[in-house]
C-alpha cells in the first residue's frame, strides 16, 4: 500500500479560509473531509487535484457536504496525478466515484495500477 502525501490543513472549508492558505497560482492536490472532535483528527471522504489552480478548484467545493480541507501544492499536472493516484490508492472508503482521470493532452497512466481511461 503506498503511504500517504504530507499536507498543509486542516482548514475550514470556506472562501476566506481558502484564499488565506492557497495563495499561489499553482496546480495541487487536496482532501476533502471533516473534523472527528473526540479522536481529534482528520477523516479523509473525497481526494483529488486541480492541474492549474488550487485555490480555484477549492472554491468549486464550497457549501458542499464537506466541511475542512487539506492541500499541498505540486510542480506540474503530471505530479498533481501521481500524487491523486497515490492518494485514491492509499485510502479506503471514498467518495470518489471514478479513478483520476489524466490530465488532458496527456497519455499519463497510473503509476499505481497502469489505469489509463480510454
Amino acid at each position: 500500500m503506498t503511504t500517504k502525501l504530507e499536507m498543509k490543513g486542516s482548514f475550514r472549508l470556506d472562501k476566506e479560509t481558502i484564499d488565506q492558505n492557497v495563495i499561489l497560482d499553482k496546480p495541487g492536490n487536496y482532501r476533502l473531509g471533516h473534523r472527528n472532535e473526540s479522536k481529534d483528527t482528520f477523516v479523509v471522504e473525497y481526494v483529488g487535484r486541480s492541474d492549474d489552480n488550487l485555490n480555484r478548484r477549492l472554491h468549486e467545493w464550497i457549501d458542499k457536504s464537506y466541511k475542512r480541507f487539506k492541500m499541498r501544492y505540486a510542480n506540474n499536472p503530471k505530479e498533481a496525478f501521481e500524487n491523486e493516484c497515490k492518494e485514491y490508492h492509499h485510502y479506503s472508503n471514498l467518495d470518489n466515484e471514478d479513478h483520476p482521470k489524466k490530465p488532458d493532452g496527456t497519455n499519463l497512466k497510473c503509476p499505481y495500477c497502469n489505469y489509463s481511461e480510454q
